[in-house]
Parts: structure tokens; C-alpha cells; sequence
């Protein structure tokens, strides 16, 4: 019998795209992450990780949160908005898993699953981009905008014009529906 693990990565049989990381840098990937992002494996070994991200902002951000977070469970969770080569950008579910609590981007594992959300993520500003990904949370607006170091009444007014204008929803119920792929 084929060792099975191997046939999953190397044949690509896992639905989900797999990295891992060597000090922010993509050290190994399998072929499913690759084409979400538009690359071949080989294009994308040794790359800086904020190659995906739509901006270098963005890229410090999230790592600035995840890494707290690792450091504190060696884990992080998210849902975010990543670029792919062309340039389109698109919403991905990312899990991450440190090797070492106290170097937590040192060696980490990572999975990727697209999200079809129904949202023109190129109309979007990167504060919108920052708010909707942590929507999902279910954070209150006080404690997204200590995570994103600006004032809750931003984080509110960001989330209103995002639900009614930009996702095409009435209110955040709706918008958990889309993202979770349940009918509205």
C-alpha cells in the first residue's frame, strides 16, 4: 500500500493549500497553495510572504497580531483578503501553527481555504479590508478597534458603509451567512 500522507501532498489530493514557513518566508508549499495564488511550487520557494498580501501594511499588521497570538497559544486564526499574481484579489480562511511559542514565525505550519464571499475585494480600501476580516470575530466595535489601533466609532462607520454599500447586506448576520456559504 503507497504511504498515503505522501500521496496527499505530492499528488495534491488536499483540499486545502498547505505552507510552511521559515522567518516569514515560504520555506515549503504544496500544489493547491500555489495555484490559489498563481504560481508554480518551485516560483514560490524562499519568497518573502508578503508577496500575497495587497499591501506591505496589511502584511505588517497581521503579522504584528499574529505573532502576539502565537506567542501567547501558538496558534492564529483569520479570515483575510490575500492578492493572487494577476493581481485579483481574493478571501482566504489561514490557520497558522507555530513550532515554537517563543519564535513563533520562526518555523510555522500554515493552511489556506478560499472563502466565496460575492465581494469585488479590489473596491475595497485596506482599513475596510482590516474590519472585514475581523467581522467574522464577532468582535464588538470597541474591541476591533483596539486590535486595529483606531477608535470604535471608525470601526462602525467602516462596518455600516461596508454591510450597505460595499457586501450588499443589511446587517452582519447576513454577511456570516454569505461567507459561511449559507442561502441569505
Amino acid at each position: 500500500m503507497p504511504d498515503l500522507q505522501a500521496l496527499v501532498v505530492t499528488a495534491g489530493l488536499c483540499p486545502l493549500g498547505l505552507m510552511l514557513s521559515n522567518n516569514r518566508r515560504i520555506a515549503w508549499c504544496n500544489a493547491r497553495f500555489a495555484d490559489w495564488f498563481g504560481y508554480g511550487t518551485d516560483e514560490l520557494l524562499d519568497q518573502d510572504l508578503a508577496m500575497p498580501y495587497p499591501g506591505i501594511g496589511e502584511y505588517q499588521r497581521i503579522g504584528d497580531r499574529g505573532h502576539k497570538l502565537m506567542r501567547a497559544r501558538s496558534e492564529y486564526q483569520d479570515e483575510r483578503l490575500m492578492r493572487r499574481r494577476d493581481g485579483v484579489v481574493s478571501w482566504f480562511r489561514v490557520h497558522g501553527r507555530a513550532h515554537d511559542r517563543d519564535e513563533p514565525f520562526r518555523v510555522a505550519s500554515w493552511t489556506f481555504e478560499p472563502l466565496a464571499t460575492g465581494i469585488d475585494a479590489a473596491r475595497l480600501r485596506p482599513r475596510e479590508r482590516e474590519v472585514l476580516a475581523v467581522m467574522p470575530r464577532g468582535q464588538t466595535a470597541k474591541e476591533c478597534g483596539k486590535a486595529l489601533d483606531i477608535s470604535p466609532r471608525t470601526v462602525e462607520k467602516l462596518r455600516a458603509g461596508l454591510l450597505h454599500t460595499k457586501l450588499g447586506t443589511h446587517n452582519e448576520a447576513a454577511w456570516m451567512r454569505r461567507i459561511g456559504g449559507l442561502p441569505l
